[in-house]
């Protein structure tokens, strides 16, 4: 940081000579780049501003006019102040016009009552400015290696913005591009206070570059980002203009903050690989011995023997569900929030079919229904209600993982073509059309299907009609005909003409319970065995 005016004149090699301002006062603040003697008048054209101008006035001229048009050239260039020595060409003062131009251009000029020497000054000041340089520098550094250390040990997000307030000794805010409040430090501030109606002021500060300053919020403000994609801000809030030792901490502290990032990203994607390597390797049985598996989930992190085994399955339901891969991330972030040891991976990503392995891990008196009940309450949190959870029969080894995960599949497939609401599903939830799914392969209950559908089927194929949809939504209205039509958004005779048109086909008296009851199984065979084949 560069010395003002005002430091300078606190030199000794500068109170020797008993200086006295005369002019411009109030621009003591000016930073001093650089000291120039010079004893010319026009002077200006071989400035570029900063610089502090030492003269004795033998050179100045006479008239008014050119006074002002000297102190004039002096102020465009953006000189920091001028020091003239009296004595040599004015005796006790200098030229009412000279001062008077200078009051009216803000240049600050000082007078000295006793004869300094100018090369001490230009010395002083210039070890002063390189003092100030240097040490820029060590803070600089100092500021480097203090966030190298946090990005190797992967400091959180919190303790970068901790540490950025520490150093700084000024609150400091991490928002994302929706200004909403990611972390936050009010070094020793009140909180409460620093982040009231955030997001409202946040918006209307909008410094130019990606890093700026704000004067009417005093902010101090960096984009957060890497790879041409940023994701976020860090605020400072300064309340006046900041040095150079502000801005290199903001900027190095994002850097960080984006580094972290990216490599958290890095971390769990290779996280979830190695989880799903291990879960796909215990289904696909390649595992010479159960005993290699536990040793590689161990090492992850999740003790597989002497435990209590689960193993669940996330899917997806409908376009709106998240990706499979922010899925993955979801149930990890669940279980490891929920305190649940478990292996988390993709085991397809294709499509429909997209699903994610939880392969739980429970100690020997958890509460199975409590531990599912918690992770599906935090992933229907996150994954709404487009993420369908699963799971399977808890089983003692490794060996047996397989057959739970299994029925966490059939379960999960199930799940999918209802609309349920529940956070989970196990067989047990599902009932008929579970135990249907799990026959759905059986010849035996395909030749049912036939037998009692396969007419109302043919008919449909060959006349392009719906009346097997139509004896659907009538069984599933608990045959109230008036519900059925309306859900088939039909009128009741049209609703009713249909239904005896079905009954002439298939030869059924739709009035009869049992006949009903069949044909209601049949339907939800059907479902089971068409999903199979889609």
């Amino acid at each position: 940081m560069l010395p003002t005016l005002a430091d300078v004149l606190r030199l000794d090699a500068v109170r020797r000579g008993q200086p006295r301002v005369v002019a411009g006062a109030g621009r003591l603040g000016n930073p001093v780049r650089w000291v120039h003697v010079a004893e010319v008048a026009d002077i200006a054209h071989l400035l570029h501003g900063g610089e502090l101008v030492l003269t004795t006035g033998i050179a100045l001229p006479e008239e008014a006019a050119r006074l002002r048009g000297y102190i004039a050239e002096l102020a465009d260039v953006g000189v920091s102040g001028l020091m003239v020595e009296l004595g040599r060409r004015y005796a006790a003062a200098l030229p009412a016009a000279l001062v008077a131009a200078a009051e009216e251009h803000h240049l600050p000029v000082v007078v000295f009552a006793h004869e300094p020497a100018f090369v001490d000054i230009t010395e002083a000041v210039h070890a002063r400015i390189v003092q100030d340089q240097f040490a820029e520098l060590r803070a600089s550094d100092q500021l480097h290696q203090i966030f190298t250390q946090l990005s190797v040990e992967g400091a959180s997000t919190e303790e970068v913005v901790r540490q950025v307030a520490s150093l700084g000794g000024h609150p400091v805010v991490l928002e994302n591009l929706t200004h909403q409040v990611l972390a936050a430090d009010a070094a020793g501030g009140d909180p409460a206070e620093l982040l009231s109606a955030w997001e409202t002021r946040s918006r209307a500060v909008r410094p130019a570059g990606r890093t700026g300053y704000d004067p009417t919020s005093g902010w101090l403000v960096t984009a957060v980002g890497a790879r041409g994609e940023d994701w976020g801000r860090l605020v400072v809030t300064l309340g006046a203009p900041p040095g150079a030792r502000e801005t290199v901490l903001i900027e190095r502290a994002a850097t960080t903050l984006a580094l972290g990032r990216l490599l958290d990203r890095h971390a769990e994607s290779a996280e979830r690989q190695a989880h799903g390597t291990i879960i796909a390797r215990i289904l696909a049985q390649t595992y010479a011995d159960p005993q290699e598996a536990a040793a590689r989930a161990r090492a992850l992190g999740v003790p597989l023997l002497g435990r209590r085994l689960l193993g669940a399955v996330l899917r997806r339901r409908g376009a709106a569900a998240p990706p499979v891969r922010e899925l993955s991330e979801i149930a990890a972030a669940a279980c490891k929030e929920a305190r649940l040891a478990a292996l988390v991976g993709i085991l397809d990503e294709g499509g429909a079919a997209a699903r994610v392995g939880v392969l739980a891990s429970l100690p020997a008196r958890a509460d199975v229904e409590t531990v599912l009940t918690d992770v599906a309450t935090r992933v229907r949190k996150r994954a709404g209600a487009d993420g369908v959870l699963a799971a399977g029969s808890v089983v003692d080894a490794v060996r047996d993982v397989r057959r739970s995960f299994q029925e966490a599949e059939q379960v999960a497939d199930v799940a999918c073509r209802g609309a349920g609401g529940r956070l989970f599903y196990r067989l047990p939830d599902l009932r008929l059309r579970g135990l249907l799914h799990l026959l759905r392969d059986d010849a035996r209950l395909q030749t049912f299907v036939e037998r009692e559908l396969g007419p109302l089927l043919e008919y449909d194929a060959e006349r392009g009609t719906d009346l097997t949809r139509i004896l659907e939504l009538y069984l599933e209205a608990g045959r109230n005909k008036a519900v059925a039509a309306q859900q088939a958004h039909l009128s009741r005779p049209a609703f009713y003409e249909r239904l005896r048109r079905i009954e002439r086909v298939l030869g059924a008296d739709l009035d009869d319970v049992e006949s009903c009851a069949s044909l209601h199984v049949a339907l939800l065979a059907l479902s089971s065995v068409r999903w199979e084949r889609s």
